[in-house]
């Protein structure tokens, strides 16, 4: 490894004093949002002015400064977008995090020296797809927390990019830019910034159709918070080149906890404290217990624990004796007044938890206190056996409030400064941070004194730095071996005027902005005459249906373009595509939704297949099959995240013959899309259960067995049918990919029948409809209906009625129709 090796410690701002609270305790970088477009919308928004003063601080200690654009940009906010780079790049950010791939080329058309981060957003999870952006420029990819170190290693070891890991913070159950659970629950895009936190409800588990009882676990897809503190030194031996941690809605307190304890085990600069101390202190700050997350790979028994979902917070013992006036405890750990306990049990079925701050403390033996509790707590809600977890410590409060609150604490940087008092020239100040000089130069000129220069006094005046963002670290006056007379007011003057100087050059603005040439292409388009279908199906039982219903109903067949196959198991592949060979239409197959390092087994049998094409769903897909089977189309689906013309263009020139737009967009949304786009490429779902959470996390393999992983779980999921009923009442549907990650399709099926006319009218004559886990007379019932559809031989309330009388809870429009935006009330 080289030996000038120096990772990045990367925290992160919500405002002001969470930037405080990170430069000062050991930042190297941080990461805010851009004002109205980040991917933490629910966030207090900052404006322009309050963006700047944050990177001006921030540069003034030697912190970068890499602002969040990390969501989807949808057509009607590009000039908006533009607008809003054009004010923002002249404060000379060091980069933009960015997840939308139109916008990559907007930043780097506007200013190419612009540095641009891929966001984990992005879905980066493999080497190829590294490769299939390379000509954007980006520098550095933020991975996939799913991504474990053997992974990691692999990626590093073929690119030449910098990497970024997430080392610390909450784990989000699905991959991050593929999860659609806030769109299908709650109309809240989590690729705008609007999650809705889904994977924190509770759910209930249905198996084959019937309740598991699984006690006390009702939070079935809440991960708990990722800490990799332990892994800092793998992690530095595989030279990553940032760490990260999340937390940008969290409090200023964590921000200085996680920056102290993270620079602790890069620098190993461990003091009065330890490595355990620090764990402690992050999981007071902020915890939902604390695993290693995916770094060592799967571990579905751990991963999750199931009994609750929310800050609780560190775990420090049990109750041991409830008295009249107060509680014995036994625990380890040492309690203060001041501090916050909660205490939890499960109660049949009901999770129990009860909070109260410590007013007073008695020591019973080493692992024993007796506390008594603020007087308004009900002493009686307590048991035997109660966990206890310390969520709040006011002396680590006091500490990290201290440390970026009192000068005293503050981050200084070491300044040399030469005074050069030559008699008879001009009194000048040079002062020097290694990289930037400034040199003042007085009115005053330098006269001999009577009396021996006293360089002490000189030195105390001109060093005296604790207002400034500086310390001296070395002092020189040079004086020729005479005695020069020094006002002090001249030398206070010199040295204000030189700060001045140094911190201007430090802030220093200004980026050269070029013009972003045409933005968006206009299209004539021509209305579409003729709509045809193609079938994607998930079952491999599915596909005699599909072959039979057409078989007996050729004129169907004028209506059907495709079937796409996309199987749990590759085995079914061979058989189901000579099986529909017998109809006059096209076949593809489906790539799973994530690719790691060294999964290629699935795309060489898919290749072999020598489909007519392959629906490819993550980048490092497009460049494998670009580069291993030029001769197959590659049809892009949803999950690639088009949410705009120039991302559109983008994918289109680089060899992907048709795309899904992104399911974030609603119908106006989708429209100006269509506006700009060549619509021929363009395929609509126009009948689906939206994929929801996409997860490397197995629930199958968690609540139905003992196993870790696929090696040791016995495969329940060949064997049992699951759903996760949530909240509303509403059962979704658990499927498992070829590589055992989970998806959870919403319970609601949703139509866009009712845009048909609209979308014939833009040009768009490719459609499709999606099966789940219907059987073969659903199947056919449903298609037929589209058939008559798509042939005018149904009306749209024919088709709602035939296909919402088959599904359980109806059938919707889902989020395409609802054209209001969403937004927080927290925003301001």
């Amino acid at each position: 490894m080289n030996h000038t090796y120096n990772p990045e410690l990367l925290l992160p701002v919500g405002n002001m004093e969470m930037c405080q609270a990170a430069v000062h305790n050991g930042a190297d970088a941080i990461y805010v949002g851009v004002p109205g477009f980040n991917a933490r919308g629910r966030t207090i928004d900052h404006d322009i002015d309050s963006l700047r003063e944050i990177i001006d601080f921030c540069h003034l200690y030697g912190v970068k400064v890499n602002l969040a654009f990390n969501i989807l940009i949808f057509e009607n906010e590009l000039e908006k977008a533009i607008d809003v780079l054009k004010k923002i790049i002249p404060l000379r950010p060091d980069a933009f995090i960015v997840q939308d791939l139109g916008l990559v080329k907007i930043i780097k058309e506007l200013c190419p020296e612009q540095v641009v981060h891929a966001s984990t957003q992005m879905t980066i999870t493999n080497g190829d797809a590294i490769d299939f952006v390379k000509d954007l420029d980006i520098k550095r990819f933020v991975l996939g927390r799913e991504n474990s170190l053997k992974d990691i290693k692999e990626i590093k070891s073929a690119t030449d990019k910098e990497l970024e890991v997430f080392v610390h913070g909450a784990l989000c159950v699905a991959y991050s830019g593929q999860c659609f659970t806030s769109e299908s629950i709650g109309g809240r895009s989590a690729n705008r910034g609007q999650c809705a936190q889904s994977c924190r409800f509770e759910y209930e588990m249905i198996i084959d159709g019937e309740p598991k009882d699984l006690v006390d676990q009702k939070y079935l897809v809440s991960p708990q918070d990722l800490c990799g503190i332990n892994e800092i030194d793998e992690l530095m031996e595989l030279g990553i080149e940032s760490f990260k941690v999340e937390g940008r809605l969290k409090a200023p307190s964590f921000v200085a906890t996680a920056a102290r304890a993270y620079k602790n085990a890069i620098t190993k600069n461990y003091k009065n404290n330890s490595l355990k101390d620090d764990i402690n202190k992050m999981a007071v700050s902020y915890s939902r217990g604390f695993f290693s997350g995916w770094l060592h790979g799967v571990d579905h028994q751990k991963l999750v624990d199931g009994t609750f979902s929310s800050n609780r917070g560190l775990k420090i013992g049990q109750v041991l004796k409830v008295n009249k006036g107060s509680v014995v405890i036994g625990s380890d750990i040492t309690i203060e007044k001041g501090d916050g306990l909660l205490f939890a049990r499960f109660e049949n079925g009901l999770k129990k938890e009860f909070g109260s701050k410590v007013y007073d403390i008695k020591s019973v033996d080493n692992s024993k206190v007796e506390i008594f509790l603020a007087k308004e707590f009900n002493l009686k809600n307590l048991k035997y056996k109660d966990d206890i977890y310390l969520n709040y410590s006011s002396s680590l409060d006091k500490e990290a409030h201290r440390s970026y609150n009192s000068r005293d604490y503050w981050k200084r940087i070491p300044v040399s400064m030469t005074l050069d008092a030559e008699i008879g020239k001009a009194l000048s100040l040079t002062v020097s941070d290694g990289q930037n000089t400034v040199t003042i130069n007085s009115d005053y000129v330098t006269e001999e004194a009577k009396k021996e220069l006293q360089i002490d006094l000189v030195k105390k005046t001109l060093t005296g730095l604790s207002q400034t963002a500086y310390e001296c670290s070395e002092f020189k006056v040079l004086t020729l071996d005479k005695h020069p007379f020094l006002p002090n007011s001249t030398l206070k003057d010199l040295k204000q005027k030189s700060i001045e100087a140094l911190n201007a050059k430090r802030t220093e603005h200004g980026r050269e902005l070029k013009e972003v040439l045409q933005i968006k292409k206009s299209f004539n388009t021509t209305k579409a005459e003729n709509p045809k279908l193609t079938i994607l199906l998930r079952e491999p039982h599915q596909v005699d249906a599909v072959k039979s219903y057409f078989i007996q109903n050729p004129e169907a067949l004028t209506s059907l373009e495709a079937v796409i196959l996309d199987f749990e198991f590759a085995k079914f592949f061979a058989d189901a595509i000579t099986s529909l060979r017998a109809l006059p239409i096209t076949i593809g197959v489906a790539t799973t939704r994530i690719l790691k390092p060294k999964e290629y087994y699935n795309l060489k049998i898919l290749i072999n297949l020598n489909p007519d094409f392959i629906l490819a769903r993550n980048l490092g897909s497009v460049q494998y099959l670009k580069e291993n089977a030029p001769h197959i189309k590659i049809h892009g689906d949803f999950s690639l995240n088009v949410s705009n013309s120039i991302t559109a263009d983008y994918l289109l020139n680089k060899g992907i013959e048709r795309f899904v737009p992104s399911y974030d967009l609603n119908s106006v949304q989708l429209f100006d899309l269509l506006d700009h786009t060549d619509t021929s490429k363009v395929e609509i779902t126009i009948h689906q259960y939206m994929p929801s959470f996409h997860m490397e996390h197995c629930v199958f393999a968690a609540f139905l067995s003992k196993g870790s992983s696929f090696k040791d779980c016995g495969r329940p999921c060949e064997k049992h049918k699951m759903e996760l009923k949530d909240q509303f009442g509403n059962s979704h549907y658990i499927k498992v990919d070829t590589e055992c990650r989970n998806t959870m399709f919403n319970a609601k099926s949703q139509s866009s029948n009712e845009l048909l006319g609209d979308m014939l009218e833009k040009g768009i004559s490719h459609y499709r409809f999606e099966a789940l886990h219907e059987e073969a007379e659903e199947l056919t019932k449903k298609i037929n209906a589209y058939i008559k559809f798509f042939q005018e031989k149904l009306d749209k309330e024919g088709l709602n009625y035939s296909v919402g009388s088959l599904e359980k809870y109806g059938l919707s429009s889902g989020q395409i129709l609802k054209n209001d935006q969403y937004k927080d009330r927290k925003q301001k």
